[in-house]
């Protein structure tokens, strides 16, 4: 399902720096030439969120197979992300957007302005930085991991072409 006033499959994906979890800088144009996968949520520690990323994590073979880089993207502050991270496990980038609040949401139209937060967006974006795919889902419920397989395996194919 498209973004409603973000960018859609077939147009170029807005730029953006943000500093992960251990505030270094990370930009899209950093990792021209890779495909990216970038996963908006809205809340570090909430329950639907911890799934999804756990989830996420778990297909990180897929996205080293495919030659991806995961990038999960909140308006949490870097010192909640780097807690999170470290109380889960996990190795790939959370990015922060915390400040301007929820900018890089609000470029990929997937920020909800009445509760100040991202909606449950994700842009799978290829080596050309042209986005593929947009997944999304409801507030309280977790995108489709079939459809990241999916879009993996075709990031994958195209990469061989």
């Amino acid at each position: 399902m498209p973004a409603a006033t973000g960018p859609n499959p077939g147009e170029p994906a807005p730029g953006f720096e943000l500093p992960n979890q251990y505030g270094e800088p990370v930009s899209l144009e950093r990792l021209a030439g890779k495909p990216v996968v970038l996963v908006f949520y809205p809340f570090a520690f909430s329950r639907v969120c911890s799934g999804e990323l756990a989830e996420l994590a778990s297909l990180q073979p897929e996205f080293d197979a495919a030659g991806a880089s995961l990038l999960a993207v909140s308006s949490d502050a870097k010192y909640s992300l780097r807690a999170w991270a470290a109380e889960q496990g996990w190795e790939f980038d959370l990015l922060s957007d915390f400040w301007p609040h929820g900018a890089v949401a609000r470029r990929y139209g997937v920020f909800d302005e009445n509760r100040g937060l991202a909606t449950r967006s994700s842009f799978v974006i290829g080596a050309d930085g042209v986005i593929r795919t947009v997944l999304s889902s409801a507030m309280g419920e977790p995108r489709d991991q079939a459809a990241y397989r999916e879009a993996l395996l075709e990031l994958s194919t195209a990469g061989r072409s």
